[in-house]
């Protein structure tokens, strides 16, 4: 399993995908920056957001994730874990499961989808869906993995048992007030839901199918609020699902539907989501293909929820601004994160600057060198590399800068280091410029590099288009 060494403060990275790009002299302050913007992860490609907040008062997301280039949701990976104490600096906890892990899993790994986490008497489970065989269709199972910690030190200690072996997946855990824990999971248009036994990996009592939700696709979430249980779940409108909720007056139902509560999202056939309250306010987590505009590159977003005074919830608005802080910035200082808004760009004064028709420079997968610009960017595979960069003596961070022009609303690129251990890379947001030939477009982005001379750095397109004109590689002394 692996981690990245330090953990990443995603706000700066964010805020590139919604704000005017701004060159490395900014004096932009955290404290004039008051939204989280959405997506709110662009550290790498996340979906199925499941969210919780602990005992130490930081609110936990766990989350899927999808490998670029887009390879479809059957290689589906690992997870991540990010938290915030304030709903707008979000830290990337790094890596805490993968399918390699699973001793009883599909041989060929994958089949990562949507996870749950629950907490009781000091332990922290995970739960997550995997098939254990190469017939995965058959052989779903509810994986459980346990730690003291709440986004590390994961071991996976079996799958539950006496659970239908059909459409098995996105397991949710709802925990009652009396303290009881109840599982949920279903796919395919059928929806479970069970006892939990107390040693949190068994059940307790029958398996009920919920045939009364209106047009259940997957995504169980259960949440209870004012004594009105709510479950949450997305339908089967074709190519657009929407979330739909309904409630009970019992974890196991019966259930009235209540209607559509979020809208299809941005370019991506499915949705999933939790429901959550966190320092007075409900807020909704959800995935789009805002990024990437490809269904199967998703990024989880957030945004306020609101309820009516019977309790039914009003239909949420998707918004690019996020959601408010909830409490003080974080200070990039004190806790050693790297955040774009309050990183000092003047300290990075030791500028490589290369031209894409520098000899450093070279194109692939598609992209072409035309004139002074790197293009088609846009092709699925395309790729701009810079081979031969200094990391000077220690290696550590730089500050990645590239030029371009786009026509298009907004893309993307991914980038990977030699630094960059955990091999993750990360992903640069470019918003457009209003046109092809306009080369007013500069997005930043921290990396990792090696010491020594021989560092590459390799800039992969297909998520919107950009033509690129020059990249500056910026060290600290």
């Amino acid at each position: 399993m692996r981690k990245k060494f330090l953990r990443l403060l995603l706000t700066g990275t964010m805020l590139l995908s919604v704000l005017p790009a701004f060159s490395a002299s900014s004096s932009a302050s955290a404290e004039e920056i008051t939204k989280s913007g959405n997506p709110i992860f662009t550290s790498i490609f996340t979906a199925d957001p499941s969210a919780h907040v602990w005992n130490d008062g930081r609110i936990y997301v766990y989350a899927s994730h999808d490998i670029f280039p887009s390879r479809g949701s059957d290689l589906m990976d690992k997870y991540h874990v990010f938290s915030s104490d304030n709903m707008v600096d979000w830290v990337d906890e790094g890596e805490i499961l993968r399918s390699d892990d699973v001793p009883w899993g599909r041989p060929e790994g994958g089949f990562m989808w949507a996870p749950d986490a629950a907490y009781k008497d000091g332990t922290y489970y995970f739960y997550f869906p995997h098939p254990s065989d190469t017939n995965w269709n058959n052989s779903w199972k509810i994986g459980v993995a346990t730690s003291d910690k709440p986004a590390a030190d994961f071991t996976v200690q079996g799958y539950i048992q006496g659970l239908p072996g059909s459409n098995l997946i996105d397991p949710a855990v709802f925990r009652d007030d009396d303290g009881s824990y109840y599982l949920y999971a279903g796919g395919g248009g059928t929806s479970y839901g069970v006892k939990l036994g107390a040693d949190m990996v068994s059940i307790d009592g029958p398996v009920k199918q919920f045939s009364e939700l209106q047009d259940f696709h997957e995504a169980s979430w259960v949440f209870k609020r004012n004594g009105i249980y709510y479950l949450m779940y997305s339908d089967n409108n074709p190519g657009a699902n929407k979330m739909r909720y309904a409630t009970s007056s019992s974890p196991l139902g019966p259930w009235i539907n209540r209607g559509v509560m979020l809208d299809p999202v941005t370019s991506s056939e499915t949705t999933h989501g939790s429901i959550v309250e966190y320092k007075g306010n409900w807020y909704l987590f959800y995935h789009n293909s805002k990024i990437s505009s490809n269904g199967t590159l998703r990024s989880v977003c957030v945004d306020q929820l609101f309820f009516n005074p019977d309790g039914t919830i009003q239909k949420v608005v998707q918004t690019t601004e996020g959601v408010p802080a909830v409490g003080p910035r974080s200070n990039a200082t004190e806790v050693k994160y790297y955040d774009l808004i309050n990183e000092n760009f003047d300290q990075y004064t030791q500028k490589s600057e290369y031209p894409v028709t520098s000899s450093n420079v070279t194109v692939g997968g598609g992209a072409v060198l035309s004139g002074n610009s790197v293009e088609n960017m846009h092709i699925s595979g395309s790729y701009l590399q810079l081979s031969g960069i200094n990391g000077g003596t220690n290696g550590g961070k730089a500050l990645l800068t590239v030029l371009y022009a786009s026509g298009d609303s907004g893309a993307a690129f991914k980038v990977d280091s030699s630094g960059d251990t955990a091999g993750d890379g990360y992903f640069l947001s470019l918003p457009g410029t209003g046109g092809w030939g306009n080369y007013t477009g500069r997005s930043n982005r921290l990396i990792d590099l090696q010491p020594g001379t021989n560092n590459v750095i390799k800039l992969s397109g297909g998520m919107g288009g950009a033509n690129v004109s020059r990249v500056i590689v910026s060290r600290i002394p």
